[in-house]
C-alpha cells in the first residue's frame, strides 16, 4: 500500500517529543508524523507539537506513537486513514509514562490539561 505522504523507510525521530525534550517539557500522548518520523505530542498536550510540525512542514500524516494503538490521521481530510506498517519503532516504550516523561510531569497536570482545554 503506498499512500501519498506517509514513508515507510523513515525511523521515529526518538522516543518522545523532540520540542518538550528540548525545552524540559511534557506531554499526554505522542503522535508520529508517517513522513519523516519527527515525534510530537497530542493536541490534548499542552503544546500540541505534532499538529504545529505538520502545518510547518505539510507532512499530512500521523500515527499514534502510543503502545496498541495504530490508527492514522490525515490533517488535511480531518479524519482518519488507513496506512502501511511503519518502520520501528511503533510506540514509545512500553515503560515509559503517559504522560511522560514520569519526572517531568508536575503534580496538577490534569488541572493543567483542563485549562489549557478551556482555552
Amino acid at each position: 500500500m503506498t499512500v501519498q505522504g506517509i514513508d515507510v523507510s523513515v525511523q521515529p525521530s526518538g522516543n518522545g517529543c523532540v520540542e518538550c525534550d528540548a525545552t524540559g517539557n511534557w506531554w499526554l500522548h505522542l503522535r508520529r508524523c508517517a513522513q519523516c518520523g519527527h515525534i510530537g505530542c497530542c493536541d490534548d498536550s499542552l503544546s500540541r507539537h505534532a499538529t504545529a510540525h505538520a502545518a510547518a512542514t505539510g507532512h499530512p500524516i500521523i500515527q499514534s506513537f502510543e503502545p496498541g494503538e495504530d490508527w492514522f490521521w490525515d490533517y488535511a481530510t480531518s479524519d482518519y486513514i488507513d496506512g502501511p506498517p511503519l518502520a520501528e519503532a511503533t510506540s514509545h516504550p512500553v515503560t515509559q509514562t503517559t504522560p511522560g516523561p514520569e519526572e517531568r510531569v508536575p503534580a496538577n497536570w490534569q488541572v493543567l490539561l483542563q485549562e489549557n482545554h478551556d482555552r
